[in-house]
């Protein structure tokens, strides 16, 4: 009786959705300009910024539904420095959110591991939150 329970679990997880229903990150990172979607699909290294340069926090999100809210932050060690949250008015299969600075502060960007910190919420939930790679900004 056990195995038949299983059996029957193991074919009701099969017959599920596939994963098309959940959110993913396509793209996640730091760079010296704003981004357009064609950059990342083509997939190739963006340049890192510098202590002299813009710094724009990047995140390109995949299967997004309306309501679900992106927040990307550009942080610098604990500290978030520019933050962009944005609430979806409809379905999204790709999704491309920035924050940061086009220009340079003031004597340039402070010392520090910069990264970037991408949040995706659904109902109230969290779906993902994950960060880039620290980077020092020469």
């Amino acid at each position: 009786m056990l195995t038949r329970v299983l059996f029957a679990l193991v074919l009701l997880g099969a017959s599920a959705p596939a994963s098309a229903e959940e959110a993913k990150v396509l793209a996640l990172g730091i760079t010296d300009h704003q981004v357009a979607q064609e950059e990342l699909d083509k997939g190739v290294a963006l340049p890192p910024p510098h202590f002299n340069t813009p710094a724009i926090a990047y995140a390109s999100v995949a299967g997004l539904k309306k309501g679900d809210t992106v927040e990307i932050t550009l942080v610098n060690g604990d500290t978030p420095l520019l933050r962009n949250p944005e609430t979806l008015a409809e379905d999204s299969q790709s999704f491309l959110l920035q924050a940061g600075k086009r220009g340079v502060p003031a004597g340039g960007w402070p010392e520090g591991s910069y990264h970037a910190a991408l949040k995706v919420t659904r109902d109230g939930k969290m779906l993902i939150e994950q960060s880039s790679q620290p980077i020092p900004f020469d």
